[in-house]
């Protein structure tokens, strides 16, 4: 592979004219794909195998255009200190929003009349009007969104609180800001390790036309395959993040190579050759652990994991391709003068070592103390983990400032905390003899159970072959005692089917909630057996031993473990909540775990794979196994040292956003890959190397013969190459082979 990658290497170099303009032409025909195609709406989200979406099919099934899985809105509203609503004029007021909202858009399916549905409190003082709508929220226009928005203004002007609670305001939070800040951080950490404006900002280019051809591929195709407005944004945040640290990589190496004296071409085809390998493989454990995510089975979870997946491997592509290019533009401006003179200095024998080549030495002394820490430490912080509850934020977990948190607060207040999760029980009575009566029992089960505040009666469909019933909870609706509601009826739904024929399922968004919330907590392990395997394998080709895949998969365990225990200190317990602006605690997004663990794999086996390869390369070039870590640290702790806070800088942007979701996924990023980066492969792996010595790169004879020979440390090159700056004939041979 080294040998290809390096053909390919100064070819891209050579025709770095072509090179450019295909991708820029790419980069063309990918906008004006997006700007021509329709405009993403909404991936259709279900949860195949999930009592919760057996039941929203059957609704669809039984209940034609009533919409079960539409948006909903609440306009919620409290009478001013001393008045109830129910006065004269306040209640012809809220009977005017009525009519208002049933005109204002044609995606209304119905908007319920608070005073014929009995939305009043018992005190009077608030009351609230539902509206359903005909499709989802991110399908719904900027002009139904503005209707229910400006509804309330007539009401809040005559004295009354208006809110508006619901799914239907539900956007995509605008993530541009924290991007832009993730770009600038990064560029300032690029500028500082190479120390030249152009090398600065190369990486950043082409990561930035990855991005680009990404996400712009994303949406020329979204409607097409049913992609959806969410799926770019993990596509971005990764292809922003691999992108920067693969071009990094490349662009570190290459300058190492012209420091060592060789000229420019030679230089960008070894940079491509050996970092090149580190990045293929690097690429191939990210998509990996992207296209493992469709083992979770949930559709729009694994398309973003395929799209993200494809994103990767173009920035993979521009790595091999267009970086080597773009050196051959930028000439030896590559190297500012300070940085070459750097170079000079550390390859000189009396050169002074440099940091990473100091702590290397200090590991190399004292490993068992250093792997003691880092151990004992990322342990500590991993205890409050065995406390993880996992559900899915509700609008209580919106900043107090939002309209959507007032209402909820306001509907808790005048009704309960379960008028904001209300449960939906669908009773199937086609095969059941007295249909009737089986509801009937339904509802006396429901009623007789505890955690439970209100029942209203069945609704039967046209054909009288299925019913609906409302349940209040008591409590919140990511609360336990709401899933323990959930469970009841649905255990006591298992005896009256056995018993009368009539299948009971209970839905809506808390129910779905709680089954997404169980459906990733059962996919986790297989994931992660699958994800960690599967690169076990790869990592074991690549380095040919069995201890250091092993080191790096419970390595990168450890560091996710910490983290989800980081996580729920800050976001479950509280712990320097205020810091992180957490305004509300509870349970941590079910999605966060499985996702962090496919994000931060991939970002933790690119530092493994590239500063780990260096080592490799060192002892298969005749280094010690202690000398070769020290030189694994010389050329490569600088770089991932960039690359780690890089991507820190990205992800720390997210924790600024006004959405829990958002924020909980950028800590948890940047604090696993803070942890991952700095305790895990900068402390814990050279100390365990160091304790492994020669034991670390053994593999059995047998399996030797059987996994490929990749070459990622370039053993094959080398031999075919001189050690010397290229100018003899054999490297232009090789090329031309």
């Amino acid at each position: 592979m080294a040998t290809f990658l390096y053909k390919l290497g100064r070819l891209a170099f050579r025709r770095r004219r072509y090179v450019a303009l295909i991708w820029v032409a790419l980069l063309a025909l990918a906008g004006f794909g997006a700007s021509s195609a329709a405009t993403a709406t909404s991936s259709s989200f279900s949860i195949p195998g999930t009592e919760a979406q057996k039941a929203f099919d059957l609704l669809d099934e039984r209940f034609p255009g009533g919409s079960a899985d539409g948006a909903s809105a609440r306009i919620v509203f409290q009478a001013p200190a001393g008045e109830k609503v129910t006065a004269a004029a306040n209640k012809a007021e809220i009977q005017d929003m009525v009519g208002e909202l049933k005109s204002g858009s044609d995606q209304v399916a119905s908007v319920a009349d608070p005073y014929k549905t009995n939305a009043v409190s018992k005190n009077g003082s608030t009351a609230y009007i539902s509206v359903s709508y005909k499709v989802s929220s991110m399908e719904l226009t900027d002009a139904t969104r503005e209707a229910l928005e400006d509804v309330g203004h007539d009401a809040r002007n005559s004295g009354m609180k208006v809110e508006i609670g619901g799914d239907a305001l539900q956007v995509m939070p605008e993530t541009g800001a924290t991007e832009i800040i993730g770009v600038a951080m990064a560029a300032v950490v690029l500028v500082i390790t190479f120390g030249s404006l152009i090398a600065a900002g190369l990486p950043l280019l082409t990561a930035l036309i990855g991005v680009g051809i990404g996400v712009s591929t994303i949406t020329a195709l979204a409607n097409v395959l049913d992609l959806g407005s969410t799926t770019s944004t993990l596509a971005m945040m990764i292809g922003l993040a691999v992108g920067i640290d693969y071009a990094l990589f490349i662009v570190s190496r290459y300058r190492a190579e012209l420091a060592e004296g060789r000229e420019r071409e030679e230089a960008a085809g070894r940079a491509v050759g050996t970092a090149g390998s580190a990045v293929v493989f690097a690429g191939l454990t990210v998509v990996i652990a992207l296209v493992g995510l469709a083992v979770v089975n949930i559709p729009m979870l694994s398309k973003m994991g395929f799209a993200a997946a494809g994103t990767v491997a173009i920035a993979v592509l521009i790595a091999l391709t267009l970086v080597p290019a773009l050196l051959g533009f930028a000439g030896k401006r590559v190297m500012g003068r300070k940085a070459r003179k750097a170079a000079e200095a550390e390859n000189k024998p009396e050169a002074k070592p440099n940091m990473g080549t100091r702590w290397a030495r200090f590991v190399l002394r004292r490993p068992v103390w250093v792997l003691l820490v880092g151990v004992l430490g990322l342990g500590a912080i991993a205890v409050p983990a065995a406390s993880l509850e996992m559900g899915l934020p509700d609008d209580g977990a919106q900043p107090k400032s939002t309209t959507q948190r007032q209402a909820y607060d306001m509907l808790s207040d005048g009704f309960g905390p379960g008028f904001n999760g209300p449960l939906m029980v669908v009773v199937d009575t086609a095969k059941s003899s007295d249909g009737k009566a089986a509801v009937t029992r339904v509802s006396d089960e429901i009623e007789g159970s505890g955690g439970v505040a209100a029942v209203t009666p069945a609704t039967f469909n046209k054909a009288g072959d299925t019913a609906t019933i409302t349940v209040i909870p008591k409590d919140r609706p990511s609360s336990v005692e709401t899933e323990n509601v959930v469970h009841a009826i649905r255990d006591a739904g298992a005896d009256i089917k056995s018993e009368t024929g009539a299948e009971v399922l209970v839905t809506g968004a808390t129910a779905m909630n709680i089954d997404f919330s169980q459906k990733m907590n059962d996919a986790l392990l297989p994931y992660l057996a699958l994800v960690v395997g599967l690169a076990f394998l790869l990592l074991m080709v690549v380095f040919r031993s069995i201890l250091v895949p092993l080191k790096a998969a419970l390595g990168f365990l450890l560091s996710v473990v910490a983290a989800l225990g980081a996580v729920v200190a800050v976001f479950q317990w509280g712990w320097l909540g205020s810091l992180f602006g957490v305004e509300q605690t509870g349970p941590i997004m079910s999605m966060m775990p499985i996702f962090m663990v496919g994000v931060v794999f991939g970002l933790a086996m690119d530092y493994e794979v590239f500063l780990v390869t260096r080592m490799r390369e060192a002892y298969v070039h005749g280094e010690s196994s202690g000398q070769a870590i020290v030189t694994g640290f010389k050329h490569g702790a600088r770089v991932v040292t960039a690359a780690a806070v890089i991507m820190m800088a990205v992800f720390s942007g997210f924790i600024g956003s006004s959405e829990q979701m958002i924020k909980m996924i950028g800590f948890s990023l940047a604090i696993a890959v803070f942890f991952d980066a700095f305790v895990v492969r900068m402390a814990v792996v050279p100390a365990v190397l160091a304790l492994l010595g020669k034991r670390a790169w053994w593999l059995p004879r047998w399996l030797d013969r059987v996994l490929p020979n990749v070459d990622v440390e370039g053993e094959g090159l080398r031999k075919d190459l001189s050690d010397g700056p290229a100018e003899g004939g054999g490297e232009r041979e090789l090329v031309r082979v």
